[in-house]
Protein backbone atom coordinates (compact mmCIF):
# COMPACT_ATOMS: atom_id res chain seq x y z
CA UNK A 1 0.00 0.00 0.00
CA UNK A 2 1.37 3.44 -0.86
CA UNK A 3 2.02 5.86 1.96
CA UNK A 4 -0.97 8.26 2.21
CA UNK A 5 1.46 11.12 2.81
CA UNK A 6 3.11 10.61 -0.59
CA UNK A 7 2.11 12.63 -3.64
CA UNK A 8 0.32 10.33 -6.08
CA UNK A 9 -0.25 10.65 -9.82
CA UNK A 10 -2.47 8.64 -12.15
CA UNK A 11 -1.48 6.99 -15.40
CA UNK A 12 -3.59 9.39 -17.44
CA UNK A 13 -1.89 12.38 -15.85
CA UNK A 14 1.54 10.86 -16.51
CA UNK A 15 0.59 10.45 -20.17
CA UNK A 16 -0.43 14.11 -20.31
CA UNK A 17 2.87 15.21 -18.76
CA UNK A 18 4.78 13.23 -21.39
CA UNK A 19 2.69 14.81 -24.16
CA UNK A 20 3.46 18.24 -22.73
CA UNK A 21 7.17 17.42 -22.58
CA UNK A 22 7.07 16.56 -26.30
CA UNK A 23 5.45 19.90 -27.12
CA UNK A 24 2.02 18.47 -27.95
CA UNK A 25 -0.53 21.30 -27.78
CA UNK A 26 -3.66 19.45 -28.83
CA UNK A 27 -5.00 15.92 -28.95
CA UNK A 28 -7.67 14.74 -31.38
CA UNK A 29 -10.03 12.20 -29.92
CA UNK A 30 -13.38 10.46 -29.75
CA UNK A 31 -14.33 9.70 -26.17
CA UNK A 32 -14.43 6.28 -24.56
CA UNK A 33 -14.46 4.97 -21.02
CA UNK A 34 -10.97 3.51 -21.31
CA UNK A 35 -9.23 6.85 -21.93
CA UNK A 36 -10.97 9.58 -19.93
CA UNK A 37 -8.15 9.95 -17.39
CA UNK A 38 -5.92 11.21 -20.21
CA UNK A 39 -8.45 14.00 -20.79
CA UNK A 40 -8.27 14.98 -17.12
CA UNK A 41 -4.49 15.12 -17.34
CA UNK A 42 -4.62 17.23 -20.51
CA UNK A 43 -6.82 19.78 -18.77
CA UNK A 44 -4.21 20.13 -16.02
CA UNK A 45 -1.35 20.39 -18.52
CA UNK A 46 -3.07 22.97 -20.74
CA UNK A 47 -3.39 20.64 -23.72
CA UNK A 48 -6.44 21.30 -25.89
CA UNK A 49 -8.85 18.44 -26.52
CA UNK A 50 -10.67 18.41 -29.88
CA UNK A 51 -13.34 15.75 -29.99
CA UNK A 52 -14.44 14.50 -33.39
CA UNK A 53 -17.20 12.28 -34.77
CA UNK A 54 -15.07 9.42 -36.14
CA UNK A 55 -11.71 8.07 -35.03
CA UNK A 56 -10.36 8.09 -38.59
CA UNK A 57 -10.70 11.87 -38.47
CA UNK A 58 -8.74 12.01 -35.20
CA UNK A 59 -5.87 10.02 -36.69
CA UNK A 60 -5.80 12.04 -39.93
CA UNK A 61 -5.85 15.27 -37.94
CA UNK A 62 -2.85 14.14 -35.88
CA UNK A 63 -1.05 13.30 -39.13
CA UNK A 64 -1.95 16.71 -40.57
CA UNK A 65 -0.83 18.52 -37.42
CA UNK A 66 2.58 16.86 -37.66
CA UNK A 67 2.97 17.88 -41.29
CA UNK A 68 2.14 21.52 -40.60
CA UNK A 69 4.16 21.98 -37.40
CA UNK A 70 7.04 19.54 -37.73
CA UNK A 71 6.13 18.30 -34.24
CA UNK A 72 4.45 14.95 -33.67
CA UNK A 73 0.67 14.89 -33.65
CA UNK A 74 -1.37 12.86 -31.20
CA UNK A 75 -4.72 11.10 -31.38
CA UNK A 76 -6.34 9.32 -28.46
CA UNK A 77 -9.04 6.68 -29.07
CA UNK A 78 -10.79 4.05 -27.08
CA UNK A 79 -10.27 0.29 -27.34
CA UNK A 80 -11.63 -2.10 -29.95
CA UNK A 81 -13.62 -0.30 -32.64
CA UNK A 82 -12.15 3.02 -31.54
CA UNK A 83 -8.69 1.76 -32.41
CA UNK A 84 -9.72 -0.11 -35.55
CA UNK A 85 -11.50 3.00 -36.82
CA UNK A 86 -8.17 4.84 -36.58
CA UNK A 87 -6.21 2.24 -38.56
CA UNK A 88 -6.64 4.01 -41.92
CA UNK A 89 -5.32 7.28 -40.49
CA UNK A 90 -2.28 5.58 -39.02
CA UNK A 91 -1.61 3.68 -42.26
CA UNK A 92 -1.80 6.93 -44.21
CA UNK A 93 0.73 8.55 -41.87
CA UNK A 94 2.98 5.50 -42.23
CA UNK A 95 3.14 5.77 -46.02
CA UNK A 96 3.43 9.57 -45.84
CA UNK A 97 6.31 9.45 -43.32
CA UNK A 98 4.41 11.57 -40.82
CA UNK A 99 5.33 11.43 -37.11
CA UNK A 100 2.27 10.90 -34.94
CA UNK A 101 1.32 8.92 -31.86
CA UNK A 102 -1.95 7.02 -31.60
CA UNK A 103 -2.89 6.08 -28.04
CA UNK A 104 -5.52 3.38 -27.77
CA UNK A 105 -7.34 2.06 -24.74
CA UNK A 106 -7.48 -1.57 -23.64
CA UNK A 107 -9.25 -3.66 -21.04
CA UNK A 108 -7.73 -4.06 -17.58
CA UNK A 109 -4.80 -6.45 -17.08
CA UNK A 110 -6.83 -8.65 -14.75
CA UNK A 111 -9.36 -9.17 -17.57
CA UNK A 112 -6.72 -10.20 -20.11
CA UNK A 113 -8.03 -12.90 -22.51
CA UNK A 114 -11.35 -12.96 -20.64
CA UNK A 115 -13.37 -11.22 -23.35
CA UNK A 116 -13.47 -7.77 -21.78
CA UNK A 117 -15.36 -4.93 -23.46
CA UNK A 118 -13.76 -3.95 -26.79
CA UNK A 119 -10.76 -6.24 -26.28
CA UNK A 120 -8.69 -6.82 -29.43
CA UNK A 121 -5.00 -7.56 -30.16
CA UNK A 122 -4.32 -3.90 -31.00
CA UNK A 123 -0.53 -4.10 -30.89
CA UNK A 124 -0.44 -7.03 -33.33
CA UNK A 125 -2.74 -5.13 -35.66
CA UNK A 126 -0.75 -1.90 -35.54
CA UNK A 127 2.77 -3.33 -35.75
CA UNK A 128 2.90 -3.58 -39.59
CA UNK A 129 1.85 0.07 -40.09
CA UNK A 130 3.87 1.79 -37.36
CA UNK A 131 7.50 2.26 -36.46
CA UNK A 132 6.77 1.20 -32.89
CA UNK A 133 3.80 -0.51 -31.24
CA UNK A 134 3.67 -1.59 -27.60
CA UNK A 135 1.55 -1.99 -24.47
CA UNK A 136 2.23 0.14 -21.39
CA UNK A 137 2.72 -2.55 -18.72
CA UNK A 138 2.66 -0.47 -15.55
CA UNK A 139 1.42 2.95 -14.42
CA UNK A 140 4.88 4.08 -13.35
CA UNK A 141 6.09 3.47 -16.93
CA UNK A 142 3.31 5.47 -18.66
CA UNK A 143 5.23 8.71 -19.30
CA UNK A 144 8.42 6.85 -20.11
CA UNK A 145 6.67 4.71 -22.73
CA UNK A 146 5.04 7.75 -24.32
CA UNK A 147 8.46 9.39 -24.67
CA UNK A 148 9.87 6.14 -26.07
CA UNK A 149 7.11 6.04 -28.68
CA UNK A 150 7.83 9.62 -29.73
CA UNK A 151 11.54 8.83 -30.00
CA UNK A 152 10.79 5.95 -32.34
CA UNK A 153 8.67 8.25 -34.54
CA UNK A 154 11.89 9.99 -35.62
CA UNK A 155 14.10 6.96 -36.23
CA UNK A 156 15.19 7.29 -39.89
CA UNK A 157 12.34 8.63 -41.98
CA UNK A 158 9.56 9.76 -39.62
CA UNK A 159 6.41 7.76 -39.05
CA UNK A 160 3.67 6.84 -36.57
CA UNK A 161 3.85 4.98 -33.28
CA UNK A 162 1.11 3.23 -31.32
CA UNK A 163 0.67 2.72 -27.59
CA UNK A 164 -2.01 0.55 -26.02
CA UNK A 165 -2.74 1.49 -22.42
CA UNK A 166 -4.94 -0.80 -20.32
CA UNK A 167 -7.68 0.90 -18.30
CA UNK A 168 -6.27 -0.10 -14.92
CA UNK A 169 -2.84 1.28 -15.89
CA UNK A 170 -4.38 4.64 -16.78
CA UNK A 171 -6.63 4.88 -13.74
CA UNK A 172 -4.19 3.66 -11.08
CA UNK A 173 -2.11 6.08 -9.05
CA UNK A 174 1.54 5.70 -8.11
CA UNK A 175 3.91 7.81 -6.01
CA UNK A 176 5.31 10.63 -8.11
CA UNK A 177 8.88 9.70 -7.19
CA UNK A 178 8.34 6.16 -8.52
CA UNK A 179 7.33 7.32 -12.01
CA UNK A 180 9.90 8.28 -14.64
CA UNK A 181 8.86 11.49 -16.37
CA UNK A 182 11.48 12.34 -19.02
CA UNK A 183 12.48 16.00 -19.14
CA UNK A 184 11.76 18.00 -22.30
CA UNK A 185 14.74 17.93 -24.65
CA UNK A 186 16.61 15.29 -22.67
CA UNK A 187 15.33 11.98 -24.01
CA UNK A 188 16.18 12.15 -27.70
CA UNK A 189 19.25 12.91 -29.78
CA UNK A 190 19.36 14.91 -32.99
CA UNK A 191 18.41 12.84 -36.03
CA UNK A 192 20.04 15.22 -38.51
CA UNK A 193 22.57 13.20 -40.52
CA UNK A 194 24.74 15.23 -42.89
CA UNK A 195 25.49 12.31 -45.22
CA UNK A 196 28.74 10.68 -46.30
CA UNK A 197 31.32 13.44 -47.05
CA UNK A 198 32.80 11.68 -50.08
CA UNK A 199 29.35 11.16 -51.59
CA UNK A 200 28.48 14.81 -51.01
CA UNK A 201 31.63 15.90 -52.82
CA UNK A 202 30.91 13.47 -55.64
CA UNK A 203 27.41 14.90 -56.10
CA UNK A 204 28.88 18.40 -56.15
CA UNK A 205 31.26 17.35 -58.92
CA UNK A 206 28.44 15.72 -60.89
CA UNK A 207 26.36 18.88 -60.70
CA UNK A 208 29.25 21.07 -61.84
CA UNK A 209 29.96 18.81 -64.81
CA UNK A 210 26.33 18.34 -65.86
CA UNK A 211 24.99 20.29 -68.82
CA UNK A 212 21.35 19.23 -68.44
CA UNK A 213 20.68 18.57 -64.74
CA UNK A 214 17.27 18.39 -63.10
CA UNK A 215 16.28 18.02 -59.46
CA UNK A 216 13.06 16.74 -57.89
CA UNK A 217 12.32 18.17 -54.45
CA UNK A 218 10.05 15.75 -52.62
CA UNK A 219 8.20 15.72 -49.31
CA UNK A 220 11.32 15.25 -47.20
CA UNK A 221 12.48 18.71 -48.26
CA UNK A 222 9.61 20.05 -46.16
CA UNK A 223 9.95 17.35 -43.48
CA UNK A 224 13.55 18.41 -42.84
CA UNK A 225 12.69 22.11 -43.30
CA UNK A 226 15.24 22.27 -46.12
CA UNK A 227 13.55 25.04 -48.12
CA UNK A 228 16.47 27.45 -47.73
CA UNK A 229 19.10 24.89 -48.64
CA UNK A 230 17.16 23.65 -51.68
CA UNK A 231 16.53 27.18 -52.93
CA UNK A 232 20.17 28.12 -52.51
CA UNK A 233 21.32 25.08 -54.48
CA UNK A 234 19.06 25.52 -57.49
CA UNK A 235 19.72 29.25 -57.73
CA UNK A 236 23.47 29.10 -57.14
CA UNK A 237 24.04 26.22 -59.54
CA UNK A 238 21.28 27.18 -62.00
CA UNK A 239 19.42 23.86 -61.79
CA UNK A 240 15.77 23.46 -62.87
CA UNK A 241 13.63 22.18 -60.03
CA UNK A 242 10.44 20.13 -59.95
CA UNK A 243 8.45 19.59 -56.75
CA UNK A 244 6.03 16.97 -55.55
CA UNK A 245 4.10 16.14 -52.39
CA UNK A 246 4.86 18.43 -49.47
CA UNK A 247 7.87 19.71 -51.43
CA UNK A 248 5.49 21.85 -53.50
CA UNK A 249 5.96 25.51 -52.67
CA UNK A 250 9.70 25.18 -52.02
CA UNK A 251 10.14 27.65 -54.86
CA UNK A 252 7.41 30.24 -55.46
CA UNK A 253 5.54 30.38 -58.76
CA UNK A 254 7.38 32.59 -61.21
CA UNK A 255 10.81 31.71 -59.89
CA UNK A 256 13.07 31.11 -62.94
CA UNK A 257 14.02 27.70 -61.55
CA UNK A 258 10.44 26.61 -60.77
CA UNK A 259 9.15 24.08 -63.32
CA UNK A 260 5.98 21.98 -63.25
CA UNK A 261 4.60 20.88 -66.62
CA UNK A 262 7.81 19.74 -68.33
CA UNK A 263 8.92 17.08 -65.86
CA UNK A 264 8.50 14.13 -68.20
CA UNK A 265 10.47 15.99 -70.90
CA UNK A 266 13.21 16.91 -68.42
CA UNK A 267 13.55 13.40 -67.02
CA UNK A 268 13.73 11.98 -70.55
CA UNK A 269 16.48 14.36 -71.68
CA UNK A 270 18.53 15.25 -68.59
CA UNK A 271 22.08 14.00 -68.19
CA UNK A 272 21.87 14.21 -64.36
CA UNK A 273 18.73 13.67 -62.24
CA UNK A 274 18.79 14.26 -58.48
CA UNK A 275 15.84 12.83 -56.55
CA UNK A 276 15.46 14.30 -53.05
CA UNK A 277 13.15 12.75 -50.48
CA UNK A 278 10.88 10.81 -52.84
CA UNK A 279 10.81 7.03 -53.32
CA UNK A 280 10.69 5.32 -56.70
CA UNK A 281 7.08 4.28 -56.15
CA UNK A 282 4.06 4.39 -58.47
CA UNK A 283 4.21 8.20 -58.64
CA UNK A 284 7.65 7.90 -60.24
CA UNK A 285 6.77 4.94 -62.44
CA UNK A 286 8.98 2.89 -60.09
CA UNK A 287 11.96 4.78 -61.53
CA UNK A 288 11.27 3.74 -65.12
CA UNK A 289 10.35 7.29 -66.20
CA UNK A 290 13.93 8.46 -65.78
CA UNK A 291 16.20 8.40 -68.81
CA UNK A 292 18.29 5.22 -68.87
CA UNK A 293 21.21 7.36 -70.06
CA UNK A 294 21.05 9.84 -67.17
CA UNK A 295 23.20 9.73 -64.08
CA UNK A 296 20.74 9.27 -61.18
CA UNK A 297 21.36 10.38 -57.61
CA UNK A 298 18.95 9.70 -54.75
CA UNK A 299 18.93 11.43 -51.35
CA UNK A 300 16.68 10.07 -48.61
CA UNK A 301 16.32 9.84 -44.84
CA UNK A 302 15.75 6.09 -45.07
CA UNK A 303 18.57 3.80 -46.18
CA UNK A 304 16.01 1.22 -47.35
CA UNK A 305 14.50 3.63 -49.87
CA UNK A 306 17.71 4.50 -51.69
CA UNK A 307 18.09 2.39 -54.83
CA UNK A 308 14.78 0.56 -54.30
CA UNK A 309 13.03 -0.39 -57.59
CA UNK A 310 15.73 1.23 -59.75
CA UNK A 311 19.51 1.20 -59.87
CA UNK A 312 21.18 4.49 -59.05
CA UNK A 313 24.64 5.92 -59.62
CA UNK A 314 24.95 7.54 -56.21
CA UNK A 315 22.92 7.31 -53.01
CA UNK A 316 23.18 9.56 -49.97
CA UNK A 317 21.34 8.88 -46.72
CA UNK A 318 20.61 11.81 -44.47
CA UNK A 319 18.95 15.14 -43.86
CA UNK A 320 18.07 16.87 -47.13
CA UNK A 321 18.84 20.34 -45.80
CA UNK A 322 22.31 19.53 -44.48
CA UNK A 323 23.21 17.54 -47.60
CA UNK A 324 22.00 20.11 -50.13
CA UNK A 325 23.72 22.95 -48.26
CA UNK A 326 26.99 21.03 -48.20
CA UNK A 327 26.69 20.18 -51.90
CA UNK A 328 26.21 23.84 -52.77
CA UNK A 329 29.29 24.83 -50.80
CA UNK A 330 31.37 22.08 -52.33
CA UNK A 331 30.22 22.84 -55.88
CA UNK A 332 30.94 26.52 -55.37
CA UNK A 333 34.42 25.79 -54.05
CA UNK A 334 33.62 27.56 -50.80
CA UNK A 335 35.05 24.88 -48.56
CA UNK A 336 35.59 21.18 -48.06
CA UNK A 337 33.07 18.98 -46.32
CA UNK A 338 33.81 16.40 -43.65
CA UNK A 339 37.57 16.57 -44.28
CA UNK A 340 37.26 16.18 -48.06
CA UNK A 341 39.18 19.04 -49.71
CA UNK A 342 37.17 21.23 -52.07
CA UNK A 343 37.58 21.16 -55.81
CA UNK A 344 37.62 24.69 -57.21
CA UNK A 345 34.86 25.35 -59.72
CA UNK A 346 34.02 28.60 -61.43
CA UNK A 347 30.34 29.45 -60.71
CA UNK A 348 29.50 25.77 -60.13
CA UNK A 349 28.91 25.20 -63.82
CA UNK A 350 25.85 27.48 -63.71
CA UNK A 351 26.72 29.54 -66.75
CA UNK A 352 26.48 26.73 -69.30
CA UNK A 353 22.88 25.78 -68.47
CA UNK A 354 20.98 28.73 -69.91
CA UNK A 355 20.07 26.88 -73.10
CA UNK A 356 18.81 23.90 -71.09
CA UNK A 357 16.57 26.09 -68.93
CA UNK A 358 15.29 27.88 -72.02
CA UNK A 359 14.48 24.50 -73.61
CA UNK A 360 12.51 23.43 -70.55
CA UNK A 361 10.70 26.75 -70.35
CA UNK A 362 9.61 26.30 -73.96
CA UNK A 363 8.29 22.83 -73.10
CA UNK A 364 6.39 24.35 -70.17
CA UNK A 365 4.82 26.97 -72.39
CA UNK A 366 3.81 24.38 -74.98
CA UNK A 367 2.08 22.26 -72.34
CA UNK A 368 0.33 25.31 -70.91
CA UNK A 369 -0.94 26.46 -74.31
CA UNK A 370 -2.33 22.99 -74.95
CA UNK A 371 -4.63 23.23 -71.96
CA UNK A 372 -5.37 26.96 -72.05
CA UNK A 373 -8.79 26.47 -73.72
CA UNK A 374 -9.86 24.23 -70.82
CA UNK A 375 -8.40 26.57 -68.18
CA UNK A 376 -10.49 29.41 -69.61
CA UNK A 377 -13.53 27.36 -70.64
CA UNK A 378 -16.95 28.95 -70.13
CA UNK A 379 -18.71 25.62 -70.56
CA UNK A 380 -21.40 24.36 -68.23
CA UNK A 381 -21.11 21.89 -66.55
CA UNK A 382 -17.85 23.50 -65.52
CA UNK A 383 -14.61 22.02 -66.81
CA UNK A 384 -12.46 20.89 -63.87
CA UNK A 385 -9.46 22.75 -65.32
CA UNK A 386 -11.43 26.00 -65.11
CA UNK A 387 -12.30 25.30 -61.47
CA UNK A 388 -8.73 24.57 -60.37
CA UNK A 389 -7.44 27.55 -62.38
CA UNK A 390 -9.82 29.82 -60.46
CA UNK A 391 -8.66 28.29 -57.18
CA UNK A 392 -5.02 28.83 -58.10
CA UNK A 393 -5.72 32.50 -58.85
CA UNK A 394 -7.53 32.80 -55.51
CA UNK A 395 -4.64 31.55 -53.35
CA UNK A 396 -2.38 33.99 -51.51
CA UNK A 397 1.02 33.54 -49.88
CA UNK A 398 -0.87 32.72 -46.66
CA UNK A 399 -3.16 30.08 -48.17
CA UNK A 400 -2.58 26.47 -47.12
CA UNK A 401 -4.02 24.32 -49.92
CA UNK A 402 -5.45 20.85 -49.20
CA UNK A 403 -6.43 18.37 -51.90
CA UNK A 404 -8.78 15.52 -51.01
CA UNK A 405 -10.10 13.54 -53.95
CA UNK A 406 -9.29 11.45 -56.97
CA UNK A 407 -9.73 12.86 -60.44
CA UNK A 408 -10.48 16.44 -59.36
CA UNK A 409 -7.32 16.63 -57.25
CA UNK A 410 -5.33 15.10 -60.11
CA UNK A 411 -6.46 18.09 -62.18
CA UNK A 412 -5.37 20.45 -59.42
CA UNK A 413 -1.93 18.88 -59.16
CA UNK A 414 -1.13 20.18 -62.64
CA UNK A 415 -2.42 23.70 -62.04
CA UNK A 416 -2.46 24.73 -58.39
CA UNK A 417 0.86 26.18 -57.24
CA UNK A 418 1.19 27.00 -53.53
CA UNK A 419 2.87 30.32 -52.98
CA UNK A 420 4.89 29.32 -49.89
CA UNK A 421 6.68 26.22 -48.54
CA UNK A 422 4.62 23.86 -46.43
CA UNK A 423 1.39 25.17 -47.92
CA UNK A 424 0.40 22.05 -49.88
CA UNK A 425 -1.26 19.02 -48.26
CA UNK A 426 -2.49 15.83 -49.88
CA UNK A 427 -2.88 12.31 -48.51
CA UNK A 428 0.43 11.05 -49.88
CA UNK A 429 1.24 7.71 -51.50
CA UNK A 430 -1.50 5.70 -49.77
CA UNK A 431 -4.01 7.75 -51.75
CA UNK A 432 -6.48 7.89 -48.87
CA UNK A 433 -9.73 9.71 -49.55
CA UNK A 434 -11.28 11.58 -46.64
CA UNK A 435 -8.21 13.43 -45.34
CA UNK A 436 -9.56 16.86 -46.27
CA UNK A 437 -11.76 17.79 -43.31
CA UNK A 438 -9.28 16.46 -40.70
CA UNK A 439 -6.36 18.19 -42.45
CA UNK A 440 -8.36 21.44 -42.36
CA UNK A 441 -8.94 20.83 -38.66
CA UNK A 442 -5.23 20.34 -38.07
CA UNK A 443 -3.97 23.16 -40.27
CA UNK A 444 -6.32 25.83 -38.93
CA UNK A 445 -5.71 24.77 -35.33
CA UNK A 446 -1.94 24.79 -35.76
CA UNK A 447 -1.82 27.96 -37.87
CA UNK A 448 -4.83 30.17 -37.08
CA UNK A 449 -3.02 33.03 -38.84
CA UNK A 450 -3.22 31.18 -42.16
CA UNK A 451 -6.08 30.85 -44.62
CA UNK A 452 -6.99 27.24 -45.33
CA UNK A 453 -8.41 26.32 -48.74
CA UNK A 454 -9.55 22.76 -49.42
CA UNK A 455 -10.68 21.13 -52.67
CA UNK A 456 -12.76 17.96 -52.28
CA UNK A 457 -14.11 15.42 -54.67
CA UNK A 458 -17.75 14.76 -53.79
CA UNK A 459 -16.93 11.14 -53.06
CA UNK A 460 -13.97 12.04 -50.85
CA UNK A 461 -15.87 14.65 -48.85
CA UNK A 462 -18.63 12.20 -47.99
CA UNK A 463 -16.21 9.89 -46.17
CA UNK A 464 -15.43 12.28 -43.31
CA UNK A 465 -17.72 15.21 -44.07
CA UNK A 466 -19.77 15.03 -40.89
CA UNK A 467 -16.81 16.49 -39.04
CA UNK A 468 -17.58 19.74 -40.85
CA UNK A 469 -19.72 20.20 -37.73
CA UNK A 470 -16.57 19.87 -35.60
CA UNK A 471 -15.01 22.73 -37.58
CA UNK A 472 -18.10 24.83 -36.85
CA UNK A 473 -18.11 23.85 -33.17
CA UNK A 474 -14.45 24.80 -32.66
CA UNK A 475 -14.68 27.91 -34.88
CA UNK A 476 -12.12 26.76 -37.47
CA UNK A 477 -13.06 28.69 -40.64
CA UNK A 478 -11.86 27.62 -44.07
CA UNK A 479 -12.75 27.94 -47.74
CA UNK A 480 -13.99 24.58 -49.02
CA UNK A 481 -14.83 23.65 -52.60
CA UNK A 482 -16.54 20.44 -53.68
CA UNK A 483 -15.91 19.53 -57.31
CA UNK A 484 -19.19 17.69 -57.71
CA UNK A 485 -19.70 15.30 -60.64
CA UNK A 486 -21.77 12.75 -58.71
CA UNK A 487 -19.18 10.13 -59.61
CA UNK A 488 -16.08 8.33 -58.47
CA UNK A 489 -14.59 9.43 -61.76
CA UNK A 490 -11.05 8.14 -61.38
CA UNK A 491 -12.41 4.60 -61.10
CA UNK A 492 -15.15 5.18 -63.64
CA UNK A 493 -12.57 6.02 -66.30
CA UNK A 494 -10.80 2.71 -65.75
CA UNK A 495 -14.02 0.75 -65.94
CA UNK A 496 -14.95 2.48 -69.17
CA UNK A 497 -11.50 1.81 -70.64
CA UNK A 498 -11.52 -1.88 -69.67
CA UNK A 499 -15.17 -2.90 -70.04
CA UNK A 500 -16.81 -0.37 -72.38
CA UNK A 501 -19.39 2.38 -72.07
CA UNK A 502 -22.28 0.03 -71.27
CA UNK A 503 -20.51 -1.01 -68.03
CA UNK A 504 -18.78 2.21 -67.02
CA UNK A 505 -21.39 3.15 -64.40
CA UNK A 506 -21.19 0.06 -62.20
CA UNK A 507 -20.50 0.85 -58.53
CA UNK A 508 -19.14 4.37 -59.05
CA UNK A 509 -22.15 6.67 -59.45
CA UNK A 510 -23.29 8.88 -56.57
CA UNK A 511 -26.41 10.93 -55.95
CA UNK A 512 -26.62 14.64 -56.77
CA UNK A 513 -25.93 15.97 -53.28
CA UNK A 514 -26.25 19.74 -52.61
CA UNK A 515 -23.24 20.10 -50.31
CA UNK A 516 -23.88 23.83 -49.97
CA UNK A 517 -27.11 23.03 -48.15
CA UNK A 518 -25.25 20.52 -45.97
CA UNK A 519 -22.81 23.27 -44.91
CA UNK A 520 -25.61 25.68 -44.05
CA UNK A 521 -27.47 23.00 -42.11
CA UNK A 522 -24.44 22.55 -39.86
CA UNK A 523 -23.93 26.27 -39.28
CA UNK A 524 -21.43 27.05 -42.01
CA UNK A 525 -21.46 29.07 -45.20
CA UNK A 526 -22.64 27.36 -48.38
CA UNK A 527 -23.12 28.31 -52.04
CA UNK A 528 -23.89 26.50 -55.27
CA UNK A 529 -22.06 27.34 -58.53
CA UNK A 530 -23.06 26.23 -62.03
CA UNK A 531 -21.60 29.11 -64.08
CA UNK A 532 -17.78 29.35 -64.25
CA UNK A 533 -18.02 33.14 -64.02
CA UNK A 534 -19.45 32.73 -60.52
CA UNK A 535 -16.53 30.70 -59.09
CA UNK A 536 -14.28 33.65 -58.19
CA UNK A 537 -17.00 35.73 -56.49
CA UNK A 538 -18.18 32.66 -54.54
CA UNK A 539 -14.64 32.00 -53.30
CA UNK A 540 -14.30 35.59 -52.12
CA UNK A 541 -17.65 35.50 -50.30
CA UNK A 542 -16.60 32.28 -48.55
CA UNK A 543 -13.38 33.96 -47.44
CA UNK A 544 -15.29 36.96 -46.14
CA UNK A 545 -17.86 34.85 -44.29
CA UNK A 546 -15.39 33.90 -41.56
CA UNK A 547 -17.06 30.50 -41.29
CA UNK A 548 -16.32 26.95 -42.37
CA UNK A 549 -17.64 26.97 -45.93
CA UNK A 550 -18.50 24.72 -48.84
CA UNK A 551 -18.93 25.90 -52.40
CA UNK A 552 -20.69 23.16 -54.35
CA UNK A 553 -19.36 23.43 -57.92
CA UNK A 554 -21.01 21.22 -60.53
CA UNK A 555 -18.22 19.99 -62.82
CA UNK A 556 -18.32 18.06 -66.08
CA UNK A 557 -18.53 14.32 -65.31
CA UNK A 558 -17.12 13.44 -68.73
CA UNK A 559 -13.83 15.34 -68.31
CA UNK A 560 -10.92 13.26 -67.03
CA UNK A 561 -7.51 14.40 -65.83
CA UNK A 562 -4.51 13.29 -67.93
CA UNK A 563 -3.09 11.65 -64.81
CA UNK A 564 -6.23 9.56 -64.48
CA UNK A 565 -6.07 8.45 -68.11
CA UNK A 566 -2.37 7.57 -67.80
CA UNK A 567 -2.69 5.33 -64.74
CA UNK A 568 -0.86 2.07 -65.34
CA UNK A 569 -3.50 0.00 -63.55
CA UNK A 570 -5.86 0.61 -66.45
CA UNK A 571 -3.43 -0.53 -69.14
Amino acid sequence: MPDDSQDLISGGHLVAKALKAEGVEVIYTLCGGHIIDIYDGCVDEGIDVIDVRHEQVAAHAADGYARITGKPGCAVVTAGPGTTDAVTGVANAFRAESPMLLIGGQGAHNQHKMGSLQDLPHVDMMAPITKFAATVPDTARAADMVSMAFRECFHGAPGPSFLEIPRDVLDAKVPVDKARVPEPGHYRASTRNAGDPESVQKLADLLVQAERPAILLGSQVWTTRATGAATELVRTLNVPAYMNGAGRGTLPPGDPHHFQLSRRYAFSNADLIVIVGTPFDFRMGYGKRLSPDATVVQIDLDYRTVGKNRDIDLGIVGDAGLILSAVTQAASGLGGFGGVPPIRHSNGGAGKRKEWLDELRAAEQKALEKRLPSLRSDASPIHPYRLVSEINDFLTEDSIYIGDGGDIVTFSGQVVQPKSPGHWMDPGPLGTLGVGVPFVMAAKKARPDKEVVALFGDGAFSLTGWDFETLVRFDLPFVGIVGNNSSMNQIRYGQKAKYGEDRERVGNTLGDVPYDQFARMLGGHGEEVRDPADIGPALRRARESGKPSLINVWVDPDAYAPGTMNQTMYK
